[in-house]
């Protein structure tokens, strides 16, 4: 299970480091370069509840096995891959697989272990590896990068996939829970096209603006695909989602930590490492010395959650896990606003880890045994699908507040520097991708060459506003999601055991 996991999640973060160098080899933009992250984390999402139904019907196993076929096959696409669309397409390939494969390497511990404590503890190597998975992903993506290029990423993909392929082959159980319903075709598409039309709306508003009728089109139809998708639920005899499993206080709260949670790893993992390598000049081995205690603190907080969980229940270390979570990530950036120093910055985000660890373990855990274990799968693809969509959900709505602060400030520099609007488009997105567009006619600017080292430097300070802020966002949605889970708690316990009245 620990294997499967490994690779599906590696692959949410590993692409991460290679940022710079796809920027350079493909010539694309920022925009784009999210599109690299997202085809991935927004298929996983969108399909990890249809992944955990059919597992439960039709077998964890064989499903897992399917999804990892389909992994490997995106794997060598997306290594192949000679423009940024073909690399968006492999890895989309790679998010249907991982939606397949992902789902069951929790579904299965809920029968291997079906005692509490010792699930438990068992949820705690599992959010370990899955930590240790998408903390190593920099890690590893810059040694790769370092030595073989971005490509040699899918190439090692393909390599633990089919490692990962062999181990579910040998060693996993099959277990199912057959019922006599037809599919949930309703359930899964139209959850599908809610996340797809939400996400693809947030993306595209960075370019087009918020107001542009394509993206408000597509929130529309997102809104609508999810109230068609509330009352297929409802009358569905088998839901893709059971939505009475909501009323749970503590799966409810779980669920908005998960999001939250994941939201908020993105703001460090996507736009922290996109800064060190683009406006920092950081090469791939020393982001990854930068990250490497992040992975570690990751490891240390799941397995200590474990062990706290099977002790003391999962609300209190679901919460702590968050506070020191979102005092990692403001430290991060009280630390990038000042002069770069490696040991402070890594010691701010291994707090930032630590946090991170100690809140998985006790979100998953409570889902996961609030939930029969009979609809497993079910669960298993629902906390999972909210850490994908907060992933999602984070680098999109992040990746518009870092392009608006880098498009504005540029534009205002511009303008101050004397540069005309009409050229401005194409110098912004000169900063942005790292070069000059290949269809532009650089005449009108040579004028303007004495100021290039101004504009560069300004896009150095709007990119860090950008991501000053998309931190402190992140560290905001994580206390007031620790916030609701707490208030949420403390009123359904009154509900239950209320206070007896003096005699």
């Amino acid at each position: 299970m620990t294997t499967v996991l490994f690779v599906t999640f590696l692959d949410t973060t590993i692409v991460s480091v290679a940022l710079g160098d796809i920027r350079r080899d493909l010539s694309t933009d920022v925009t784009s370069l999210q599109w690299v992250v997202n085809a991935y984390t927004l298929v996983f999402a969108g399909l990890m509840l249809a992944g955990g139904s059919l597992g439960d019907r039709w077998g964890r196993k064989r499903v897992m096995i399917v999804g990892l076929v389909i992994f490997c096959l995106g794997s060598v696409v997306a290594a192949l891959a000679t423009s940024v669309a073909a690399l968006i397409a492999g890895r989309a390939i790679m998010g249907v697989g991982a939606a397949a494969s992902e789902p069951g390497t929790l579904s299965v511990l809920r029968h291997v272990f079906p005692e509490e404590r010792a699930r438990a503890r068992a949820i705690g190597v599992w959010a370990a590896v899955s930590g240790l998975a998408l903390a190593a992903g920099p890690v590893l993506g810059a040694l790769l990068v370092h030595a073989g290029g971005w490509r040699s990423i899918f190439w090692f993909n393909l390599v633990i996939g089919a490692a990962a392929l062999i181990a579910a082959v040998l060693s996993v159980p099959e277990s199912a829970d057959p019922r006599p319903f037809p599919l949930d075709w309703p359930g899964i598409l139209l959850g599908a096209g809610f996340l797809g039309a939400g996400v693809y709306a947030a993306t595209l508003g960075e370019e087009s603006g918020y107001d542009a009728p394509a993206v408000i089109a597509l929130f529309a139809v997102a809104v609508l695909a999810l109230v068609g998708f509330v009352a297929a639920e409802r009358r569905s005899p088998a839901p893709i989602l059971e939505l009475r499993y909501l009323r749970l206080s503590a799966v409810r709260g779980a669920l908005v930590v998960a999001f939250a949670v994941y939201f908020g790893i993105f703001s460090i993992f996507f736009f922290t490492a996109l800064y060190l390598q683009v406006m920092q000049s950081y090469s791939g081995a020393r982001t990854a010395a930068v990250f490497a205690p992040m992975a570690a603190a990751i490891v240390i907080g799941a397995l200590a959650a474990g062990s706290w969980v099977a002790r003391r229940g999962a609300s209190v270390p679901m919460i702590v896990g968050c506070v020191i979570g979102a005092s990692g990530i403001l430290s991060t950036r009280h630390v990038l606003a000042g002069e770069l120093h490696d040991p402070t910055l890594a010691t701010a985000m291994a707090v930032a880890g630590l946090g991170f660890g100690l809140a998985v373990v006790p979100l998953t855990s409570a889902v996961m045994s609030g939930v029969p274990a009979e609809h497993s799968g079910m669960a298993a693809a629902v906390t999972n699908t909210m850490r994908q969509v907060g992933s999602a959900v984070g680098v999109a709505v992040l990746g518009a507040l870092v392009n608006s602060f880098l498009t504005a400030d540029l534009r205002t520099r511009m303008t101050e520097l004397g540069l005309p609007a009409e050229l401005q488009p194409a110098a912004v997105e000169a900063v942005e991708r790292g070069r000059i567009p290949e269809d532009v006619d650089i005449t009108p600017y040579l004028r303007y060459l004495s100021k290039v080292s101004e504009v560069l430097a300004t896009g150095k300070t709007a990119f860090h506003h950008g991501l000053d802020v998309a931190l402190l966002v992140s560290a905001v949605a994580i206390l007031a999601a620790a916030a609701y889970t707490a208030i949420d708690g403390a009123i359904h316990r009154t509900r239950e055991d209320p206070v007896s009245p003096p005699e």
